[in-house]
């Protein structure tokens, strides 16, 4: 019963390890929110919606739904828009140096609703998720899927947990907002490489 468990464990660090959208805007809020415990919305949106993609891929049902054209058009074309609109509301955004400040642009509906966005409307991560941990669970079954479902979604858990601690400990750090407006450019041209990358990888097939 171990393999699966590890299996799945280095599976799910070796896909959500990339610099992308999802990671990019739960470090931003905990680098944003005044207290740790105000990023914990953006934090438990994110991994509800990972332990979502990660079940549908594992029962299956997911490839039924990608195995549409006109489905992946959509996914596609939906968030390629999504991420350049990201990138553009990143860049424009001007970090103030008191925090409570600009974590108040984010209210909480406006935060689960861009966590569950940048999760949910990203067609690369769905289709890594579907591709590489939906096939890989074929290779279980019963119990043994089980644990593979687990440990991955267990790595996302703990992984959204951390991305947002060490944000609230950079924020600490940063006390001029220098940093943050810096990091506001890098996630702006990673949401707009990665639209260009969606993109070129589908026109490419």
């Amino acid at each position: 019963m171990l393999e699966p468990f590890i299996h799945g464990l280095f599976l799910a660090l070796g896909l959500i390890l990339p610099l992308g959208a999802q990671n990019v805007f739960v470090f931003n809020q905990g680098v944003l929110q005044p207290r740790f415990i105000k990023a914990l919305p953006v934090i438990i949106t994110a991994s509800l919606c990972d332990t979502l993609l990660i079940l549908v891929s594992v029962l299956g049902v997911s490839l039924l739904i990608l195995g549409s054209f006109w489905i992946k058009i959509i996914l596609i074309g939906g968030g390629f828009i999504f991420l350049i609109y990201m990138g553009w509301s990143t860049w424009n955004s001007k970090p103030s140096n008191e925090r409570d400040i600009s974590a108040n642009k984010f209210s909480l509906k406006k935060q689960v609703l861009f966590a569950a966005s940048v999760s949910l409307l990203n067609p690369h991560a769905i289709m890594d998720t579907v591709g590489v941990i939906g096939t890989s669970s074929l290779k279980y079954q019963g119990e043994e899927k089980v644990i593979f479902a687990f440990a991955c979604i267990l790595v996302s858990w703990i992984w959204f947990l951390g991305l947002a601690l060490v944000g609230r400990i950079t924020g600490n750090l940063d006390k001029t907002g220098k940093f943050m407006l810096v990091l506001n450019k890098i996630s702006a041209l990673v949401m707009w490489g990665s639209a260009v990358y969606l993109l070129f990888t589908f026109l490419s097939k």
